[in-house]
Order: C-alpha cells, then structure tokens, then sequence
C-alpha cells in the first residue's frame, strides 16, 4: 500500500478526535469556571443607594442607612432616592445613570436598591458593566432586583446578594420582630463575609429528600419566566434553583412553571427551593383544584432531585440574604431543610 496514501487517510479520523477532545476540554473549562465574587466589605467601606425600580423617600430609608452605618459602613445616597415618575424612581433616563455611575465608581463597595415594584427591565440592556468587571462590587436586593441578579448570573458570572431592601428595614428596631433581626443581619453576614451562611427550614410533608451540590440562582418566579429567550435569561443546568413570589393566582403559577419546564429549565437542576408564596385568591368558586405544592411536584415528577418547601425566602418577613452564583449544599431529611454555603 502507498505510505503516504496510508497516512493521509488517517489524518480525517485524527483531526476529528482531536477536535472532540479539545471540544470536550473546552467545555470541561467552561463548566469548571466558578462565579467571581466581589470582594468582601470592611470597616469604613461605601454602600451606595440607589432606585432601579420603584420609588422610595428618603424619609424611608433613613432606618436602613443608620442600621448599615452601625455596621462600619459609609452610606451614599444615589440622585434616584426621592425622585419619582409615577411608579418608577425616576425616568429611565435617570434611574440608568443614578445606577450605572455607582456600577463605574470605584469607591462604592456594594449597591443597595432601595425597593423592587418594577422598572429594572427597562434599563437593563442600556447598563454598561465594562468598569463593573474590572471593580466589581455586591449588588443587593430582590423582587424586580432579580432582573439584575440573573443578567450579572448569565452574562458576566458575577455573585450578588439577594435580599431585603431599604424599604424593608424596620422604622424602630427596638420594637422589631425577632425574625425581622435576624434577617436583615443576615444581610450584614453576607457582606462582611466573616462566616459562611447557613439557614434551615423545618419539615414540610411535600419535600421530596436528598442532598445536591451547585451554584445557588433564582429569585421572584415572574421575573425569571419574563426573562425567557433574552439576555438575561437565567441558566439553571447544574444548579440549585430558589423560586418566590406574590399576588400570583395558582394557575399562574401553573402556568410559570410549565414554561419552566418546557423551557428545559428544572430537567438539568440539581436541587429546587420554593420560598415564600403568597397566593392570590381566586374569584372563581371553583378555584384550581391543585395546591402550590401538587403544581410544583407535577412539574418536577421524572427528575430525581430534592426539592423543599417553605424556605425562609420571599416577599415576608422571613427573607434572608441569599449569595447568588455561590456553590451551595442542599440536604432535605426527615428533620428539615439546610441550605449552606460552601467555602
């Protein structure tokens, strides 16, 4: 046989393994790069406050700047607190720039919105996170604030804080609810991040039990569905996904979750957490005929993965600071739920 025709036979087959391989390897990369998180906050640092979303009064945050400037914290108030356009916190235009001069300011630590409602959707194409990446800081809130946490989740794989705002801090903290304590020092916890987090829940009938490992992502339910087929449109696969919401009817929750799923958005998870929902009273008499926990099993019924119930997450008073892009441990037993970040 002719050597060199020999040779150059073998070269299709060999050029094909060693682009599998490489391919292979890429993806292996890929899959192995871990979120960035911004760094850590010391005494004397800033938390700058601004409005992506809806509008708060200065008057209103006045309990969350003395409570984080107890905490060894430097405070600076954004143009967007005390402005208003309707329902927004000022116009686009406004609510843009407040935030993305606080995205390219390197002086500001972490940025703290003052309140979700809605609005973050409208700005988000137009933020400019060239400067964020070089300098990048703790983003914090959740509701519409969950629009941001996905965009920095899929685009830049940049950790943040998903938590209470500025308009959940209580007026007077002498008189604060235990729970309400407790969570908004979780927020300090996760900013100082002298301890990792851990947080559990009790039993709940309906948990489907195991234990999993992955990146934690999620937040309010709507918002994710909406952004389906965007840019900001949220990867779950390899993840534990948490879910919550408010004011939804059960059959809009339905409806979110099918989309979920049809969306290949829970086949690939490695845990589910359902938070808080508040559901919405159907006029009908007739109701929906399923309760949240039957809408959320049916979905998730051929994947093998522990799924809980009732987490300390949400529009309530039980909301605590969850690390979006951190890798967490999700154990479901007999004696409840823990959620707990890994180092």
């Amino acid at each position: 046989m002719n050597r060199k025709l020999f040779l150059s036979s073998l070269l299709p087959a060999s050029a094909m393994l060693y682009a599998f391989k490489s391919n292979a390897s890429i993806s292996a990369y890929n899959e192995s790069i871990k979120h960035k998180r911004p760094p850590y906050l010391k005494q004397g640092d800033i938390i700058g406050i601004t409005c992506p979303a809806g509008y708060i009064t200065h008057e209103e945050i006045e309990p969350a700047v003395q409570q984080m400037e107890s905490w060894g914290f430097k405070v600076v108030k954004g143009k967007t607190v005390g402005a208003r356009d309707f329902t927004f916190g000022g116009t686009d235009e406004e609510r843009l720039a407040d935030l993305q001069s606080m995205l390219d300011d390197p002086s500001i630590k972490a940025i703290m919105c003052g309140r979700g409602g809605y609005g973050a959707v409208r700005i988000v194409d137009q933020l400019d996170f060239s400067v964020f990446k070089i300098s990048p800081k703790w983003l914090i809130g959740f509701s519409d604030i969950t629009i941001l946490h996905c965009h920095l989740n899929s685009n830049y794989r940049f950790a943040s804080i998903h938590s209470k705002m500025c308009n959940s801090f209580p007026s007077d903290w002498n008189k604060a609810e235990p729970i309400q304590i407790d969570t908004i020092k979780s927020i300090e916890k996760a900013l100082k991040g002298e301890e990792l987090m851990k947080y559990e829940a009790p039993y709940q009938s309906n948990n489907r039990l195991g234990q999993a490992e992955g990146e934690l992502v999620g937040g309010n339910l709507r918002c994710i569905e909406n952004l389906a087929g965007s840019a900001s449109e949220i990867k779950t696969d390899g993840k534990i996904l948490f879910v919550e919401d408010v004011g939804e009817y059960l059959y809009s929750i339905d409806r979110m979750f099918y989309n979920l799923k049809r969306a290949g958005k829970l086949s690939k998870l490695k845990g589910l957490v359902i938070g808080g929902f508040r559901v919405k009273k159907d006029d009908d008499n007739d109701g929906f005929g399923r309760t949240l926990e039957q809408i959320v099993m049916e979905k998730v019924k051929e994947f093998g993965y522990p799924v809980c119930f009732d987490f300390p997450v949400g529009h309530q008073k039980a909301n605590y600071a969850l690390k979006c892009g951190i890798k967490h441990q999700l154990t479901v037993n007999e004696q409840g739920t823990i959620l707990q970040e890994l180092a």
